[in-house]
């Protein structure tokens, strides 16, 4: 007799399809639960900070009260020389700054949940009245912020991880921001010059700068001076925004090699970084070459679709006179032929800030070149004049924007990075803040939340920093492309903010600024003159305020060197996951491998026992069912439910 498989080979073909389709179907269940609750994180977040910012415009409106400026005397605490009331050195798990505490060691440090910090750059000597004003509202929203870290210690301790810092980073440098911990530099953090704050005050934008590498740039030590500013604008993009860099001298070239605007990762922020590094100073000055290659840059990007979609800023700075190529006349009239171009062809507008260095600086076609393009022209002295602000300033056109046009729900998100504060890898969102009670809406400062990214890792199992979720991050930062509508008397106000009258088109006069330039309370006088609730660590070193050992509320220069990376509670349901899945699989195996036919008809040359082959094919079919049902009633590994130096 011989054995007819056909039957038993197509039955076990359609269980094994039933099987893999099991699976399959619920892999998908699985994966869209998990990509339901990632969304509704990302969604928490937003209403979050959304709700932060209408605390602060609630404050500012508040902020000239005779009752905010009483309450604010000695109502604050100074990152640099105040001891925090409630500060505690937690566990590693918890919070630990990795820094040094002596020689090499590594501690925790006094963190603060209780209260809001303050810190703004420079002296913290005699703060301006401006700082003092911030100060004091800001107060306001303290109660608000204490509620939200409670609220959030709650929320994040479903995923094993602990709340990063909520801040807001107001326009004049100032950072209020709990949970409060001492600063190792005083007064080096400037908030304005983070991804976190430039994303949410000018949206996803195209940026070209345009450095003069000429030999003049030699004189007064102005070619380290650009450098720098031209690092710290590189510094504060985002990957919502595509950048290039290009150098011109006798002739122009794009750094990095490159024929078009490239994502600003942060692996590409780093290569140009350090190309930027590594530039001299040679040659003449040609601008026409510069401009033409800017344009070129942008023509290559708007046609491969590589582009952010949205404004297109350019950024020119030069410290000399046109020396070769074409003159004024002719690189005014390129770069008005060029920006047509741009309008008509892709319907993108480009703005143009230009930046003269030094007394020698062009301040013809460069302020021509702002005024015809709707930018701002800033010239900067050698002696007193500051390129890096200017430079890195030019969000505050595109923040003006911002806040009318139905901006409101605009949120950017930055590229995942590792938290000084903590060690682990977060992200930030963020959204401006205005004055709407005038018009156009006066831009504030950011309010920004930072999200610890375990949670992540736990409930998809994909690295923080992986390619598919960098693309989320685009997603949700270019869902929306801020419109700028400014007037031309709106845009002359920001020439006069930027670099006085001179700077102006000639389009207003000053009495036309109100709305634009920030109006002080009526009565300074008022003003707290001391708003530190105490300086009892004035005059102390970093490691004398805020080294610590586990479980103390003092310093301590005795410090253990604890700061383990975390155990991720999300990698015992993966693994749970896999190995069942193995199982499964390897049991459809053995059932293709051992099972025994159906008897059908059956001619065997030789004498076989059919009861048994009888019995195995009902065993087979039983083992199957069970293994289909097994795998039909498996359940999903559930994940719970759903700082930086920032």
């Amino acid at each position: 007799m011989m054995i007819n498989l056909f039957p038993w080979i197509v039955q076990s073909g359609v269980q094994l399809f039933l099987a893999v389709g099991s699976l399959q179907l619920l892999a998908s269940m699985a994966s869209t639960d998990k990509e339901s609750e990632v969304e509704s994180i990302f969604l928490k977040l937003e209403s979050d900070v959304r709700t932060f910012r209408d605390e602060i415009e609630r404050a500012y409106n508040a902020r000239c009260e005779t009752k905010t400026l009483a309450e604010c005397h000695k109502g604050n605490f100074n990152d640099c020389f105040s001891m925090y009331p409630n500060q505690q050195c937690l566990k590693a798990d918890e919070f630990a700054l990795s820094t040094t505490c002596g020689v090499g060691v590594s501690c925790n440090t006094l963190w603060d949940k209780t209260i809001s910090k303050i810190s703004f750059p420079g002296s913290q000597d005699n703060p301006s009245d401006s700082i003092i004003e911030t100060i004091c509202y800001s107060r306001l929203a303290e109660p608000f912020m204490v509620e939200k870290y409670k609220a959030d210690e709650e929320y994040w301790g479903r995923y094993g991880v602990q709340p990063s810092a909520t801040y807001f980073a107001a326009h004049n440098g100032l950072f209020r921001s709990i949970p409060a911990y001492h600063q190792e530099v005083c007064g080096a953090y400037d908030p304005r010059h983070r991804p976190y704050f430039v994303a949410a005050s000018s949206g996803p934008k195209d940026v070209v700068l345009v450095l003069d590498v000429s030999g003049s740039m030699e004189d007064y030590g102005r070619m380290d001076i650009a450098k720098e500013a031209a690092i710290t604008v590189v510094g504060t993009l985002t990957v919502a925004d595509r950048f290039a860099v290009i150098t011109f001298s006798s002739n122009a070239s794009q750094l990095g090699g490159y024929t078009g605007l490239i994502r600003a990762t942060i692996e590409n922020q780093n290569q140009l970084v350090q190309a930027i590094k590594e530039l001299k100073p040679q040659g003449g000055t040609n601008f026409n070459n510069a401009f033409a290659n800017a344009f070129d840059a942008l023509d290559e990007t708007i046609r491969n679709e590589a582009t952010s979609g949205c404004n297109i800023a350019i950024l020119f700075m030069t410290d000399g006179q046109v020396s070769e190529g074409p003159g004024a006349v002719e690189v005014i009239s390129l770069v008005n032929e060029r920006t047509k171009q741009l309008e008509m062809n892709f319907s993108r507008k480009t703005t143009i800030f230009t930046f003269s260095l030094g007394k020698e600086a062009d301040h013809t076609i460069t302020k021509t070149i702002a005024c015809n393009t709707g930018g701002i022209w800033t010239p900067v002295s050698d002696v007193y004049g500051d390129l890096i602000s200017a430079m890195s300033a030019y969000y505050k056109l595109f923040a003006l924007g911002l806040g009318v046009g139905g901006n409101e729900d605009f949120a950017a998100w930055v590229e995942p990075y590792k938290f000084y504060t903590r060690g682990v890898i977060g992200t930030t969102v963020s959204v401006p803040v205005y004055d709407r009670s005038v018009t156009p809406p006066l831009f504030l400062g950011v309010v920004a939340v930072g999200w610890d990214m375990s949670a992540i890792k736990q409930i998809l199992g994909e690295e923080a920093t992986s390619s598919t979720m960098l693309e989320r991050f685009v997603a949700r930062s270019t869902a929306l492309c801020p419109k700028i509508e400014l007037s031309a008397c709106e845009l002359d106000a920001l020439r006069f903010l930027s670099g006085g009258e001179d700077a102006t088109c000639a389009v207003c006069n000053t009495t036309d600024y109100a709305g634009i330039v920030p109006e002080t309370c009526p009565f300074q006088s008022d003003l707290p003159k001391d708003p530190w609730d105490n300086a009892d660590m004035a005059g102390k070193g970093y490691k004398e305020k805020a080294c610590c050992e586990v479980g103390k509320n003092i310093p301590s220069d005795s410090c253990p060197a604890v700061h383990p990376s975390p155990i991720e509670k999300g990698n015992s349901d993966q693994i749970i996951i896999i190995v069942v899945t193995i199982l499964a699989m390897m049991g459809v195996i053995f059932l293709l491998c051992f099972g025994k036919p159906h008897e059908t008809n059956v001619q065997v040359p030789v004498a076989v026992p059919v009861g048994n082959n009888v019995n195995l094919a009902s065993d087979n079919i039983d083992m199957m069912s069970s293994s289909k049902n097994a795998s039909m009633a498996h359940p999903r590994a559930s994940a719970p439910p759903a700082s930086v130096n920032p």
